[in-house]
């Protein structure tokens, strides 16, 4: 098992350095940069000042330069500098992050807990109404978009009960009732859309698992179904409900740009998106790279989780 551990740790360094070229050459694929965005906000400008404020934020230099300098400053723990606040990437990304981290938390929280009981149930009670109604139910987290949800959510309340959350951003560190009131809805508002693909994975996992032969010894053996569910079927068909949320645990922590634009949320995504209309170049390289590095831990966790949910995958 931690040989399987350090390979997979090993082979995510090339991943990495793969991700890291793509990420600097595309950003450098958008038309204009970051002098041309601030400038052409500041009426007629001479190409000696354009020229000048590349030379002084290295922009002149070769790609290959650059590039160096950027993953030579990473192996220091230095992301650089933002090209437009001039404050560090690492600072910028600490501020936010929490924000998108609590939003992707709690609707990763409202995801499995509606998720996995309604997807066993749908299983168990295949066929019946209460397994057509959920089957429903999910096609329409399917169609709706978060967003649109998350504007009901917040319209509703208003117009019904006169009801509004904080709209300023309040850190949990000040006020935990009023932060956990502010991020309710739009976690939810996430987590509802996020919980219709993972209830029907885990409405069809558990369909193929309580047909396979160990599951019918059990139910020969006289046992309870829902000792057959919990202690026979429910592991096994985690795999692939597992696969699915790993899948889906970066997109809730850093693919949330409208939600927080509708809550006035400053989170990772609104400050991802900011970023690329400014072509702030050191700042998305450092933001993607950071998305890519939590995308490759979850696929590392959920490997582990394999091995832990099935013995078979362990002791092959």
């Amino acid at each position: 098992m931690h040989r399987y551990i350090m390979l997979r740790v090993l082979w995510s360094l090339p991943t990495l350095i793969l991700i890291s070229i793509a990420i600097f050459a595309m950003v450098r694929l958008i038309p204009g940069d970051a002098i041309t965005a601030q400038f052409t906000t500041q009426g007629n400008i001479s190409q000696e000042d354009i020229a000048k404020a590349r030379a002084d934020l290295g922009l002149d230099e070769p790609a290959v330069t650059q590039y160096f300098k950027w993953v030579g400053g990473i192996l220091k723990g230095d992301f650089g500098d933002s090209l437009i606040t001039r404050s560090s990437v690492v600072s910028r990304i600490k501020d936010a992050l929490p924000v998108s981290l609590e939003i992707g938390v709690l609707a990763l929280f409202f995801s499995v807990l509606i998720a996995i009981p309604t997807g066993i149930l749908a299983a168990v009670k295949r066929g019946t109404i209460l397994d057509y109604v959920m089957r429903v139910t999910a096609l329409i987290g399917l169609a709706v978009p978060s967003f649109w949800l998350g504007i009901l959510l917040l319209v509703m309340p208003s117009v019904w009960f006169g009801y509004l959350p904080p709209l300023n951003h309040v850190r949990i560190t000040e006020d935990p009732m009023k932060n956990l009131q502010q991020f309710l809805l739009p976690s939810f508002a996430v987590g509802f859309v996020s919980a219709a693909t993972l209830m029907r994975m885990t409405r069809s996992s558990m369909l193929e698992v309580i047909r396979l032969d160990h599951v019918r010894t059990a139910r020969a053996k006289g046992l309870t179904e829902r000792a057959i569910v919990m202690h026979h079927a429910l592991r096994i068909a985690f795999i692939p409900v597992i696969t699915i949320l790993g899948s889906q645990v970066a997109t809730l922590i850093t693919g949330t740009v409208i939600i927080e634009q509708v809550f006035g949320l400053p989170g990772s995504g609104r400050l991802l998106v900011q970023a690329i209309n400014q072509r702030d170049y050191p700042l998305i390289q450092g933001m993607v790279l950071f998305i890519a590095v939590i995308v490759l831990v979850v696929n590392i966790l959920v490997d582990m989780s394999y091995a832990w949910l099935d013995p078979r995958i362990r002791l092959g």
